[in-house]
């Protein structure tokens, strides 16, 4: 079966890949709301988490290198929150002068950096597992089993779908370029022309899949409402829970309920 690059999920017979998504939906979200709620400078409570999602990411056989390094993406979340570093008031650490100014960092402004940098972390791993080890479609079922709102889901669902097309959309495009722009056959020389060239030339090719991505998002809707489309996505309804799922649910809830309570202790 043809898996596309954008498709996160990766199959495998892991105890993660059967567990039912529902289950998965909500402890994802349960764990990450935890992990937002752990207060600054709990580090107790951040080994705790990190080491749940380590251990999951072992029993999902995707593999830890996997998993960490699609974590990267939230580093730039954690850029967006150097500033902590010199704006929370506390005591002294260091001082940085910048001119005529000084960039002083404190303890807690640091501290509240680190904190913040762990969450992220720790969240986005939450989240790979979960894109990783649930098709995207069990995803949306198990979306409106939590009685998430039918509109919301469906803009989640078409949004998903869409993106595939708009890749193939931009690959013709570069296949396109390509057929071209002509080579000299001389090393070190690119194919196309100066580099202001090749910048009016990525405008164009930017408007002109704007252009196909409207016209075709057209066709796709009046494709969709000429077979029945009405705002809610079709699918084959989830079985009840099991008594494995339920015993998986509430421990996992019990144990993240007392994580939140040893931070707040702590």
């Amino acid at each position: 079966m043809h898996v596309h690059f954008l498709d996160p999920y990766r199959r495998r017979a892991s105890p993660l890949h059967r567990l039912d998504p529902r289950v998965k939906f909500i402890l994802v979200l349960a764990f990450i709301l935890v992990v937002a709620l752990t207060p600054i400078g709990a580090w107790p409570v951040y080994i705790l988490l990190f080491a749940i999602v380590l251990s999951i990411e072992i029993l999902s056989d995707l593999g830890v290198a996997y998993v960490l390094k699609r974590a990267v993406l939230a580093l730039p979340f954690v850029l967006a929150a150097l500033p902590v570093i010199f704006t929370t008031q506390g005591a002294p650490l260091l001082e940085i002068p910048v001119g005529s100014w000084t960039l002083v960092i404190t303890q807690e402004g640091l501290a509240r950096f680190i904190s913040i940098a762990l969450k992220s972390w720790i969240s986005v791993q939450a989240a790979i597992l979960l894109a990783a080890s649930t098709p995207f479609p069990d995803l949306l079922v198990a979306m409106r089993a939590v009685k998430i709102p039918r509109l919301l889901v469906a803009v989640f669902g078409l949004m998903w779908r869409y993106l595939f097309v708009l890749v193939d959309e931009a690959l013709r495009l570069m296949r396109a370029r390509a057929a071209r722009s002509g080579e000299t056959g001389q090393a070190g020389t690119k194919p196309g022309g100066r580099l202001a060239w090749r910048a009016r030339v990525a405008g164009g090719m930017a408007g002109n899949l704007f252009m196909r991505a409207f016209e075709r998002s057209d066709r796709i809707y009046v494709a969709m409402l000429s077979r029945g489309y009405d705002g809610e996505v079709r699918a084959t309804p989830l079985p009840a829970l099991n008594q494995a799922g339920w015993l998986v649910l509430i421990l996992g809830l019990a144990v993240l309920g007392l994580l939140i309570v040893l931070s707040i202790l702590i």
